[in-house]
């Protein structure tokens, strides 16, 4: 059976490997999903279905250790044609990245004369029309909290600070609420743990 032609909505989590993708949907909506200890476990969409939503943890993109760069280049080729393929039904994206190693990465790949892989995404999402925050995962490891102004620069975005293994994502549960009562779904409410 093929839940996807039945869904209408759908929410997406997006983000470099080893980011709390994974943990941080667990954390939101109470399930266990797939994730290991080392960066490209996930290695293919995590999905929970719920109503008419489907709530989709997608790989990790960027570099993987231990794997070819054409394995690399396959799994951020997949992630892309995913997301375009259900455009039309992903109403939210949860971009996730790690608010400590973010600015650092960002700033080498600027030095090299390249886009932040985290920017291109964010712009190729909105471009697609998909409703995007971008999630400051692992922010307790975070000294200097002036990082979220430097991550907006960045990315050109609303930034909300999460903490999935400590459980902080009230922050970003909340605007996920807000955005799908903003859609009229109250009844996908019950679908946060």
């Amino acid at each position: 059976m093929d839940f996807g032609l039945k869904s209408k909505m759908e929410i997406i989590f997006v983000g470099r490997s080893n980011v709390g993708k994974s943990t941080l949907f667990s954390a939101l909506f109470g399930v266990k999903v797939r994730k290991g200890k080392k960066p490209g476990v996930t290695l293919k969409p995590n999905q929970v279905f719920f109503k008419d939503l489907i709530l989709t943890d997608m790989p990790g993109f960027g570099y993987i250790r231990g794997v070819s760069r054409a394995y690399n280049e396959k799994l951020k080729d997949f992630i892309v044609h995913y997301i375009e393929e259900n455009a039309k039904r992903i109403e939210i994206a949860v971009e996730v990245i790690d608010a400590k190693s973010f600015c650092e990465i960002a700033e080498r790949w600027d030095k090299r004369g390249f886009i932040p892989v985290e920017v291109e995404m964010f712009q190729f999402l909105t471009e697609l029309g998909i409703k995007t925050v971008v999630a400051a995962n692992k922010f307790d490891k975070v000294k200097d909290h002036r990082v979220l102004e430097k991550i907006k620069e960045w990315i050109g975005c609303e930034v909300i600070p999460t903490s999935a293994k400590k459980g902080d994502v009230g922050e970003l549960k909340k605007w996920l609420k807000n955005e799908i009562m903003s859609l009229k779904r109250h009844d996908l409410l019950a679908v946060f743990r």
